[in-house]
């Protein structure tokens, strides 16, 4: 019996569980790109290792190892790939540090001094990253694990002192084995939870689109890994700036991920664009007036010879008053989403008035409009751009059958008029496109849209515009303590 109650709550948690209006899957096709430049940040990190002076004598027999650098890395064998339910996996094995450092030997009376190139050889390093949201809903490197180590010292000792230095060697390698094995982890952990968190902090959460509205990139839960796959569901919602707690309830259908061939695959469901535009007619922008000049003359002409037994009744000082045309969304325009394509149906109020100067307007007409527009989504960078046609048009009167035959002439002048004045308008904004959610340096190429029932996909793959170094550097965060400091491991020596 106790099964039902929790039946129940995990259904009720289910019904309040908020749908994603965009998800982003990145594949195991991606690795290989990732990892490459991956591993030249982790060289990058890695050159950076400070190792403590190693310091002592054996018996009249006193050295010093001091200025110890890394100076390449040389992979042999290395692999990327998804932890399940866990995290991001980098496996390096077999691979070698070239280092440089300075020796100082003093044996009795005698001192030799210089620099000496030498090498880890067998280095091994299994590093794993756990991604999740924080609460603003950003994504972050929750946790970072590491194991390290190094099998062996090479060093190619000279001068002097080359024999008492290959009769110590043994105790001398073997210390700066336990101090770089001491150093690597540490770098490892600072470059993914505060390197790395610099680069992710680049995706955008909240932010404006343009003056008018922003967008809530919010992630729903955290990310989630399988064998081949990194999944991540995200609000997806726009929102008018002026109200920046307006929410939408979202019901369009969950969009869904299935394949898997391209590296990375976002899809869009209707709700993303419904919200888009709910939030553009809440912020007033669904409207387009047109007066004198603004008209075109042919229009003009039309409409006064249609309305000409209205206007021949007016005052003289009305009659040859600019003609204003007033055209405003009555609700918010809807998306519909199939198959065969992509619509977005929208229902306007056509006002035609003279507008005299210092006077009141004087309404000749009033009637509805419904259009029904095509729209091809494109994604250009980190860009989603679309393009809209005029497919569907039709006006009639809410007030009776009779006036609505009399608006039948005006049919092919105002679709004009739509097509000639306003269409231009409305793609030169939406051409310019919303970002999605990628970091910085980061830009999809080679990308293919596919429409199904309620959503559509974009499959692309990645191509790194900037470097790892270059935009971290550019993000990277003041006044954190690193925690690479050789200070500790110089005391646990």
């Amino acid at each position: 019996m106790a099964l039902l109650p929790a039946l129940f709550l995990a259904l009720l948690a289910g019904a309040h569980a908020e749908l994603p209006g965009c998800k982003i899957r990145i594949t195991s096709a991606a690795l290989e790109l990732v990892k490459q430049e991956g591993l030249r940040f982790l060289e990058q990190e890695l050159e950076t290792i400070t190792i403590p002076d190693l310091i002592g004598k054996k018996g009249h027999f006193y050295y010093n190892i001091s200025d110890v650098k890394v100076t390449q890395l040389q992979l042999i064998s290395s692999e990327l790939h998804f932890q399940p339910d866990q995290e991001l996996l980098l496996h390096i094995s077999n691979a070698s540090l070239g280092l440089n450092f300075r020796r100082q030997l003093l044996y009795w009376f005698f001192y030799d001094g210089g620099y000496i190139n030498a090498s880890a050889e067998g280095v091994s390093i299994r590093t794993g990253l756990q991604l999740s949201q924080d609460p603003n809903g950003r994504i972050k490197v929750s946790n970072v694990s590491c194991d390290a180590s190094v099998s062996r010292m090479n060093m190619a000792f000279g001068g002097t002192f080359k024999g008492i230095y290959n009769f110590f060697s043994t105790f001398i390698t073997s210390g700066m084995r336990f101090l770089l094995n001491q150093q690597i982890c540490p770098v490892l952990h600072h470059a993914g939870t505060v390197l790395l968190s610099s680069l992710l902090d680049t995706v955008p959460v909240r932010s404006p689109v343009d003056d008018l509205v922003g967008i809530d990139y919010s992630l729903l839960k955290d990310p989630v890994v399988s064998n081949g796959n990194l999944d991540m569901e995200f609000r997806g919602t726009f929102f008018p700036l002026t109200e920046g707690s307006w929410s939408l309830i979202n019901r369009a259908v969950e969009p869904q991920l299935e394949e898997q061939e391209r590296m990375v695959y976002v899809a869009f469901s209707e709700f993303f664009f419904d919200s888009a535009m709910e939030s553009y007619f809440k912020a007033g922008a669904l409207q387009l007036t047109l007066m004198g000049d603004k008209v075109p003359s042919d229009l003009d002409m039309l409409l006064r010879a249609t309305y000409f037994g209205s206007i021949v009744l007016l005052s003289p000082t009305v009659i040859n008053s600019p003609l204003k045309l007033k055209l405003q969304a009555v609700s918010p325009p809807r998306c519909t989403i199939k198959p065969s394509g992509t619509t977005i149906s929208v229902t306007a109020s056509v006002t035609i008035a003279l507008a005299p100067p210092m006077l009141p307007e004087v309404e000749l007409s009033k009637m509805i409009m419904e259009g029904r527009l095509s729209a091809k989504m494109t994604l250009r960078g980190k860009a989603l751009r679309i393009k809209l046609d005029l497919r569907r048009f039709q006006i009639y009167s809410n007030q009776s059958a009779l006036e609505s035959l009399a608006l039948i002439p005006l049919q092919t002048p105002l679709k004009t008029l739509l097509q000639i004045g306003v269409m231009p308008m409305l793609n030169e904004r939406t051409w310019r496109g919303v970002q999605i959610p990628l970091p910085e340096g980061i830009n999809f190429v080679r990308e293919e849209v596919t429409n199904h029932a309620g959503f559509l996909t974009v499959g692309a793959d990645l191509h790194f515009a900037k470097g790892l170094r270059e935009v971290i550097e550019k993000n990277r965060p003041t006044n954190v303590v690193d925690s690479s400091d050789p200070l500790s491991s110089a005391a646990a020596a």
